[in-house]
């Protein structure tokens, strides 16, 4: 009788694993047809996280894309502002509790965040290839395959790709210094002119600048703090020399690239930087920069980067994120913010690969007039390093910069 209950106990034990493992895959969306995708998604809520610092992208995803996955897909996108260090804290807090459904069902990330996520297991995937219209990525564009040299493995999908150029007046700077030495020189001619942003920008100024010192290729693969303390220790020290010559004597840096660009309208500034090669014309469109504002990139290269959708581990939406996602990276929804006077941020599609029609659309995209074409800016283009090296800069630029 009792090896009757255990046998009875034991069977009931194996049919609820196997009832769990098959609610397991119900719930996961990669083992679904995109049909089935598409209606799991209809009636459900999507809540992104996402930096809205910028008007423009702010409008196209509120006047674009929230009403458009609204009409199509039924789709429900509520945005919410945040940036990576909010997103990690948010998705640590929830993962350290055991939260199956979360707050968030998609993330505007990158670098050092899609990084830290990955630590921490805080990214549902491999889902990219799920997508219909990732068939159109261009997957052999290792500045879109990687991210800060990290393979991204389908646990985010590209979104952008963007190459970090300098801004300036040209009614005011006739000649802009495009090396390290002719900067130095400029800034001590020109003191309370020029400065850096204590953020991401700033960083990736400071990046471009660390690969230049070092040599292209020199910094590639895993953080080298050898390295790092050998390039760094030369950065700081040029950092140093010129910043009693910054804005403010170098006593304060802007906290952010908006406020950057302020100072840069109100005069104070010569130059401002932007991640976006595209955002000068952007913003002169905008009425926002004076018509003679120009962009370049230094003789040594910047940093050119892609930025990504992800979708957390506890995501509740996941069927609907991936449908947003999707759409997001549609020729129709790429192309319109590829657009200088929309947003101006690179496609991450590769244009050979778009039905015809894309195509031509995209040769026939309006022009940006006061930024280098796009196509000359790729000789000059650096890859992210590894995400140490930005928590690194951000470290030692508070410590042996502004603190010094």
């Amino acid at each position: 009788m009792r090896s009757r209950t255990f046998f009875i106990l034991g069977m009931l034990l194996v049919i609820c694993l196997a009832c769990s493992r098959s609610a397991d895959k119900q719930d996961d969306p990669t083992n679904l047809s995109w049909d089935q995708i598409l209606q799991k998604a209809d009636g459900q809520a999507v809540n992104m996280m996402m930096w809205q610092g910028d008007p423009n992208i702010n409008d196209y995803m509120q006047n674009f894309v929230v009403p458009e996955v609204k009409k199509r897909f039924g789709i429900n996108l509520e945005i919410a502002g945040g940036q990576g260090n909010n997103i990690v804290s948010i998705l640590m807090s929830e993962l350290e509790a055991n939260q199956s459904n979360g707050e968030l069902d998609m993330v505007w990330i990158n670098g050092e965040t899609f990084y830290q996520l990955r630590q921490i297991d805080g990214l549902y995937g491999p889902f990219v290839d799920t997508l219909p219209n990732a068939k159109y990525i261009d997957f052999q564009n290792p500045f879109i395959k990687y991210d800060f040299q990290q393979p991204i493995n389908g646990y985010e999908v590209p979104w952008g790709n963007v190459q970090f150029t300098i801004i300036y007046d040209s009614a005011r700077v006739k000649n802009p210094p495009k090396t390290r030495e002719a900067l130095a020189k400029y800034v001590k001619a020109h003191p309370g002119t020029f400065t850096i942003t204590n953020d991401f920008s700033g960083m990736t100024f400071l990046k471009s600048l660390l690969i230049g010192i070092a040599g292209k290729g020199t910094l590639s693969g895993d953080f080298d703090k050898t390295k790092y303390e050998k390039y760094s220790t030369q950065l700081w020290t040029y950092i140093n020399r010129i910043k009693p010559y910054f804005w403010k004597e170098g006593e304060t840096f802007p906290s952010s690239v908006a406020a950057m660009h302020q100072l840069f309208v109100n005069g104070e500034l010569n130059f401002t930087m932007s991640n976006n090669d595209t955002e000068v014309d952007n913003k002169i469109l905008q009425g926002f920069f004076p018509k003679t504002a120009r962009a370049y990139v230094l003789k040594d290269g910047t940093i050119q980067n892609s930025h990504y959708l992800g979708i957390p581990v506890n995501a509740p939406n996941k069927a609907a994120a991936m449908v947003v996602s999707n759409f997001m990276i549609s020729p129709e929804a790429q192309y319109r913010k590829a657009r200088p006077d929309i947003w101006g941020d690179g496609t991450v599609l590769a244009r050979d690969k778009l039905p015809s029609r894309w195509q031509q659309k995209f040769a026939q995209m309006p022009q940006r007039l006061h930024a280098p074409p796009r196509d000359s800016l790729q000789s000059h283009a650096l890859q992210e390093l590894a995400p140490k090296y930005m928590i690194k800069l951000y470290e030692d630029f508070r410590e042996k910069v502004i603190q010094k």
